[in-house]
């Protein structure tokens, strides 16, 4: 049967005052609205007491699985106001079928997409006003549904009681500086995932794992950091959140395939529908690190870019590893400011939504 997410209203909501003075500088994951989605799952039962409530401390026990064993799994998308003030999300039922595919390899319960979407929607619908207005630049809500074990029990195993939750953020540009060109680190020293791991799903180990690297790209002035896979067999993975792409001075499109160590990102999907679509021709292949440094180098790749719901597009200006520096040409990105431009515009409804991602909420 359906899962519903009926409302139990915050008694104690923040008042307009303060919703108007997060929305004018949200920053990113910093505020949360007023309420959040949540659902039950216990072995011979399945998934039970769903609702949207007040948003609040969860009460975990020392011994909840999670804490032990980090069977968890989450998702990002965002809900945009466009400007007829009318809401929507960007391809929810995508973000629905990664989710079960990761509950799937976590040995967690999977969650129907529809009732995914019914949780989202219906958070968004409770919360309205903390949906950013249209002429807020790049401002939205952000979503984030997540999975973790919830049982008192110290073995290992597939938990049997299990929390579904979704909370949302009103959120502002990912990078503090906004869109420009960042430089991003390369690391052969460190893995985010390995083969037959947990690349191809959305969980937190694969995030806590890449955060030593991460602040290593810091300390060099990076913005990101590139994994290459560490076997020796020079392949160019994805970065601590996002994937990456180049462009060909030939006009192609060009991104690490899905081999099993990298995340089938939502955004990286619709980056290369929209490439087909603008003409490019799509390349999804093998990509190694001396391959990325050479073609840059030589000319053969002219632009770079990495890319996740969180930050959209941003633009690559150089790759720093330990080997040395290779940067892209001075004033290069114009096709992948036309590919992030066509995408934020389908988003925002300034474009006609000609593929159907766009999923009407209010």
């Amino acid at each position: 049967m359906p899962l519903t997410f009926a409302l139990q209203p915050n008694p104690a909501p923040a008042p307009d005052a303060r919703v108007a003075e997060v929305l004018a500088n949200p920053g990113f994951g910093t505020f949360f609205t007023d309420h959040m989605a949540v659902a039950q799952w216990t072995k011979g039962q399945g998934w039970h007491d769903d609702g949207v409530r007040p948003y609040g401390p969860l009460s975990m026990d020392p011994a909840s699985a999670v804490f032990h064993y980090a069977q968890e799994i989450f998702e990002g998308l965002k809900a945009y106001r466009q400007a007829d003030g009318s809401v929507w999300m960007f391809r929810p039922e995508k973000n629905g079928e990664r989710l079960a595919q990761s509950a799937r390899r976590l040995m967690l319960p999977e969650l129907s997409v529809e009732d995914f979407l019914t949780s989202c929607e219906s958070l968004v619908k409770a919360d309205l006003r903390w949906v950013p207005d249209a002429d807020g630049g790049e401002q939205s809500l952000y979503l984030r549904p997540f999975m973790m074990a919830y049982e008192n029990f110290l073995g290992v195993r597939a938990a049997e009681n299990v929390l579904y939750c979704v909370i949302a953020s009103p959120v502002g540009t990912y990078f503090a500086e906004g869109v420009r060109p960042i430089d991003i680190w390369m690391t052969d020293e460190w893995s985010r995932a390995g083969v037959g791991g947990t690349g191809a799903v959305k969980c937190g180990g694969n995030y806590a794992s890449s955060l030593i690297a991460q602040y290593e790209g810091y300390e060099q002035g990076c913005s990101q950091v590139l994994f290459v896979e560490a076997s020796g067999s020079d392949r160019v993975d994805e970065l601590g959140g996002m994937n990456v792409f180049v462009i060909t001075a030939d006009g192609a499109l060009v991104t690490p395939a899905l081999e099993g160590t990298i995340l089938p990102g939502v955004t990286r999907d619709s980056i290369l529908a929209m490439g087909r679509a603008l003409g490019l021709e799509v390349q999804e292949r093998r990509l190694g690190a001396s391959e990325l440094r050479t073609g840059i180098e030589s000319g053969e790749f002219v632009e770079a870019f990495c890319c996740g719901t969180a930050a959209v597009i941003s633009p690559i200006s150089s790759f720093r590893s330990k080997r040395g520096e290779f940067s892209l040409p001075e004033g290069s990105g114009s096709i992948t400011m036309k590919i992030r431009n066509a995408i934020t515009d389908i988003q925002f409804g300034r474009a006609e939504d000609t593929f159907g991602w766009m999923r009407r909420i209010a």
